[in-house]
């Protein structure tokens, strides 16, 4: 999977089309991204200790990976990534600008 944690990201599709966040959590089993502020749901908690309120909060939810795409810090357009061999690592660069992006 080509998008980390801290990456800045746009979506590209569904009912979030259009905003664009940081990712907070990767999960790449399931080829999920959970994203800032982007897919929010309502759930359901129990009180877990004695004084501790239950009801209902607000929360961001997983979204599929392929709905999102990097955004360059550089040209801040929304981008595929490339890899480019430096020495002994590899470097994620933007595909629009040639540019690399940082963690």
């Amino acid at each position: 999977m080509k998008l980390r944690k801290g990456d800045t990201v746009t979506v590209l599709s569904g009912n979030d089309k259009g905003k664009s966040g940081e990712v907070l959590e990767v999960i790449p089993k399931q080829n999920r991204v959970i994203v800032k502020n982007v897919n929010i749901r309502k759930k359901a908690t129990k009180p877990k200790k004695a004084g501790e309120e239950g009801g209902i909060i607000s929360r961001e939810f997983p979204i599929n990976a392929s709905k999102v795409a990097v955004v360059c810090p550089k040209c801040g357009k929304a981008t595929k990534i490339g890899y480019k061999v430096e020495g002994d690592s590899k470097v994620r660069i933007c595909r629009k600008c040639n540019t690399e992006i940082k963690k």
